[in-house]
C-alpha cells in the first residue's frame, strides 16, 4: 500500500500548502508541476493526509493515516496506476495506487495505453458526487498529461463546478501538454530537482561509488536515488547501460556501434535510458573528440523526435560518431 513517505526537499512547497490550510485558504485545485520522480506524489499524498486529519486528536490522526495508506478512506480517492490491457489484469497491484474503479477498462480493454480516458474521467465523477464522512474530500490525478482531449474537456467541466469541499491534488510532468483552462482553474506549483547536498544523506550507506553514480542519474530527483539505492538489480543494469554508452564511443567497429543502438530501434525506456548515458559518456570523452562528437549527437537527438526511419538515422548517427 502506499505509505506516506518522508518528504526530501520541497520546504517551500510544503510550507504554502500548510499556510493555505491553518488559513482556510484551500484552493479548490492544486496542480504539482515538474520532471519525473521530484516527489510531486509523495508531497499530494502527504498534504491529502494534513486535509483530512485536520483538527483531530494523535489518536485520530493516526487511525485515518492508516484508511488513507490504505486508500480505504471513504474521502480519499486517487487515479494513478491504469489497468492497461489483458496483459495487465492484476487489480490486487493495481488497487495500491488507485481506488477509483476501473471495471470499465476490462469490458472493453483499450489499446495498450496508459491514456486517461473519458470513460475514466466518468467512473471518478461517479465516486466525486458521493456523499463524504468529513470537512474536506481529496481527490489525486498523477500524470494530467495521459488525459486524452475528451477526457480533459470533460474534466475541465467538473474543474469549473467542482463538489462542494473536495480538493483536487493533480501531477503533470510538463504544463505544455495540458490544456491551458485547466492550468489557470489551479494553483500551479513548481517542483525542481534538488540538490546533490539535499539528496545526499539518503545515500549515506552507500558506497561513494555507487552514490556518486546514483546521483548523476538522479539528475535531482529524490526518488530515483530511492529506486536505484534499494534495488541492486536496477543499479546493475544502469552499469551495464553505461558500459554500453562508454564502448559506444571509444570503439572502432561500425557493426558494435549499431548494435549498442539498437535499444533505440524504439521508442520507450530502454532508449531514453541509453541516450542518457551515451551523453554522460560523451561529457567525458576528450575535449577535442568531445567538440567533434557532441554535434552529431545533438543531431541524433533532433532526429529522433522526427518521423524519420529510426534504423537510417541510428545507422547515420554510428558512421559520423566517429568519422
Amino acid at each position: 500500500m502506499p505509505k506516506i513517505m518522508q518528504i526530501i526537499g520541497h520546504s517551500t512547497q510544503t510550507a504554502e500548502l500548510i499556510e493555505d490550510l491553518e488559513k482556510g485558504n484551500l484552493a479548490h485545485a492544486y496542480l504539482f508541476s515538474g520532471s519525473p520522480h521530484l516527489g510531486k506524489m509523495t508531497v499530494a499524498h502527504w498534504f491529502s493526509e494534513q486535509v483530512l486529519t485536520l483538527g483531530l486528536t494523535d489518536e485520530g490522526r493516526a487511525n485515518e493515516r492508516r484508511r488513507i495508506e490504505h486508500l480505504s478512506h471513504p474521502d480519499f480517492m486517487v487515479l494513478d496506476q491504469l489497468w492497461i490491457d489483458k496483459e495487465c489484469d492484476d487489480w490486487d497491484i493495481i488497487s495500491q495506487s488507485s481506488n477509483v474503479s476501473q471495471e470499465h477498462r476490462s469490458k472493453t480493454p483499450p489499446a495498450k495505453t496508459d491514456i486517461i480516458s473519458i470513460d475514466d474521467v466518468r467512473a471518478l465523477q461517479h465516486r466525486l458526487h458521493a456523499t463524504g464522512v468529513g470537512k474536506h474530500r481529496v481527490c489525486i490525478i498523477s500524470s494530467m498529461e495521459r488525459m486524452q482531449d475528451a477526457a480533459a474537456n470533460a474534466f475541465l467541466k467538473i474543474l469549473e463546478e467542482p463538489p462542494p469541499n473536495l480538493v483536487f491534488i493533480l501531477t503533470a510532468g510538463s504544463l505544455s501538454k495540458l490544456l491551458p483552462t485547466i492550468c489557470s482553474r489551479t494553483r500551479v506549483m513548481h517542483f525542481s530537482p534538488l540538490s546533490r547536498n539535499t539528496l545526499l544523506p539518503m545515500l549515506e550507506h552507500t558506497s561513494e561509488d555507487d552514490a556518486h553514480f546514483i546521483l548523476q542519474l538522479a539528475q535531482g530527483a529524490p526518488g530515483t536515488v530511492k529506486r536505484l539505492r534499494d534495488d541492486p538489480d536496477a543499479l546493475r543494469q544502469e552499469r551495464q547501460v553505461q558500459q554500453h554508452a562508454i564502448s559506444f564511443w571509444s570503439s572502432n567497429s561500425l557493426k558494435s556501434r549499431i548494435h549498442v543502438l539498437s535499444a533505440l530501434n524504439n521508442r520507450g525506456i530502454d532508449g531514453d535510458r541509453l541516450i542518457m548515458h551515451l551523453a554522460f559518456a560523451l561529457r567525458k570523452l576528450p575535449v577535442s573528440d568531445r567538440q567533434k562528437s557532441a554535434p552529431v549527437f545533438m543531431q541524433l537527438l533532433s532526429d529522433l523526435q522526427t518521423n524519420v526511419q529510426r534504423r537510417l538515422v541510428l545507422q547515420r548517427f554510428a558512421l559520423a560518431a566517429k568519422n
